[in-house]
């Protein structure tokens, strides 16, 4: 058995338990392998988000509600017909369940995909795949792209779909790997990211993390996770039943 499959059983084993549990917020992560996005970049990536995760605040916050806890799905997007779950939706209920997440990350390796970037229909694919946890307290869709979209449809018209459905769309911009050139590289982030804020996202409390190229990448994730996980939405959690009056005169 190859070490990915093996990786993949033991995942299966370890969250198979948790799929009934109470959900205090949805998160869907859509990253961008398109074209743009080479085989190191992939890399970087990848195991950038499986840092993030193991980071110790980001770690605290997903672990801090057991009883309620976080639904974690990852998805890749690049063109049309190229949407790919990498990690099912997961309840992470304990440390072993998210140990088993980190671990199916680190070993998930690229696979063939169109060079398009179909931003607008990723949007939707998240969309959906966040209908299937439609009674959680919270849904959120995070966006990773290092560019604009030219395939499909626009997501500037895909946004008003999405506004009055209460979920929320985050995203991660990342700039270009060349640290050398200074004001063009900051130049070029800051229009990325003013793309995403006026198209993609959505929501009174959402915002754009920007990350200065894939070597940046791991800690942009952290950042932007331990800002959407450090709210417990306690006035969405459901009350303890009050005592009868029978039970109160006993």
């Amino acid at each position: 058995m190859s070490r990915a499959a093996l990786i993949g059983a033991m995942f299966l084993a370890v969250v198979g338990a948790a799929a009934d549990a109470a959900c205090r917020q949805a998160l869907a992560l859509g990253l961008d392998v398109s074209g743009s996005v080479d085989a190191r970049e992939y890399r970087l990536q990848m195991d950038g988000l499986a840092a993030a995760l193991d980071s110790g605040r980001v770690r605290q916050a997903l672990l801090q509600m057991p009883s309620a806890p976080v639904q974690l799905l990852v998805y890749e997007w690049s063109g049309p017909e190229d949407p790919a779950v990498i990690l099912p939706w997961t309840a992470i209920v304990s440390a072993p369940v998210l140990d088993a997440v980190i671990g199916q990350l680190r070993a998930t390796e690229r696979r063939q995909a169109s060079p398009g970037t179909a931003l607008g229909l990723a949007m939707r694919e998240g969309v959906a795949h966040l209908a299937q946890q439609s009674e959680c307290w919270k849904l959120t869709l995070d966006m990773s792209g290092d560019g604009k979209s030219n395939l499909g449809v626009r997501p500037v018209d895909v946004k008003p779909e999405i506004e009055p459905t209460g979920i929320t769309i985050n995203a991660l911009v990342i700039g270009a790997d060349a640290p050398g050139i200074g004001d063009l590289q900051q130049a070029e982030i800051s229009g990325l990211a003013a793309y995403f804020q006026n198209t993609v996202i959505v929501g009174s409390d959402s915002f754009v993390e920007t990350a200065l190229g894939f070597e940046d990448y791991a800690n942009a994730m952290a950042r932007k996770l331990e800002r959407e996980l450090e709210t417990l939405i306690l006035g969405r959690a459901p009350l303890p039943d009050r005592p009868t009056q029978e039970a109160a005169d006993r």
